[in-house]
């Protein structure tokens, strides 16, 4: 099992390797395998590449962010800018059905709203606007819809755990109510957990996925 001291060195050196993130404006501090990163970023892209490179080391059980994103300059922008910027790229996204997807912007800060087929389509338009210029920050109050027929979610998810988990058979349960599953067991590190996720938000009628899973140490 990796030391704190380890775990933070790692994570250090991973935001330097980052060529989306200026880690000198970065600290890191490590306790028990949680990992906060502190400071100051010039972009919510540069937010968002700073906790996906914390969240790639090994050893790191959770991850607590406290970056302030401070907008340089030339990366300022209106609300109504920002506004019509998010709008314009949802409507290019292919992915995404027209008009499903609304936009409101308050001090940089953007707040998506609405209801989607799939959870892949809520996380490509997060995605989508995360890169804008001038955005700050991001809110999620897009919904899943629901789908009338769950069918065998519980074996559907098992199956797809099976074919992307490295814990093989058992490792991790899966509850299932309604349309809500909640995940528990132990995974090997934070991408595993990212898959086990995925394919829980990728069976049909999921509306809702609780994440209990544990990293081994």
């Amino acid at each position: 099992m990796k030391t704190d001291a380890s775990v933070q060195q790692d994570v250090i050196e991973e935001l330097k390797w980052e060529n989306a993130v200026n880690a000198e404006n970065i600290c890191v501090e490590v306790k028990d395998g949680i990992v906060t990163l502190d400071g100051t970023v010039r972009s919510y892209a540069e937010k968002w590449s700073a906790e996906r490179a914390a969240q790639r080391v090994a050893g790191v059980q959770a991850l607590t962010v406290r970056l302030n994103v401070k907008l340089a300059d030339w990366n300022q922008r209106s609300d109504v800018v920002v506004a019509h910027a998010a709008q314009n790229v949802l409507k290019w996204m292919s992915t995404i059905p027209t008009d499903s997807i609304k936009v409101m912007v308050e001090g940089g800060w953007v707040t998506l709203s609405g209801e989607v087929d799939w959870d892949y389509q809520k996380q490509a338009a997060m995605q989508a606007v995360s890169n804008l210029v001038g955005v700050t920050g991001i809110s999620d109050q897009v919904t899943i819809k629901t789908n009338p027929v769950i069918g065998e979610v519980k074996s559907e998810i098992e199956a797809a755990l099976k074919r992307v988990a490295k814990t093989g058979d058992g490792g991790i349960i899966v509850d299932v109510t309604g349309d809500s599953v909640v995940l528990s067991g132990a995974v090997h590190d934070w991408s595993e957990r990212e898959l086990v996720k995925n394919s829980a938000w990728g069976t049909p009628g999921v509306r809702n996925v609780v994440d209990h899973m544990t990293i081994a140490g």
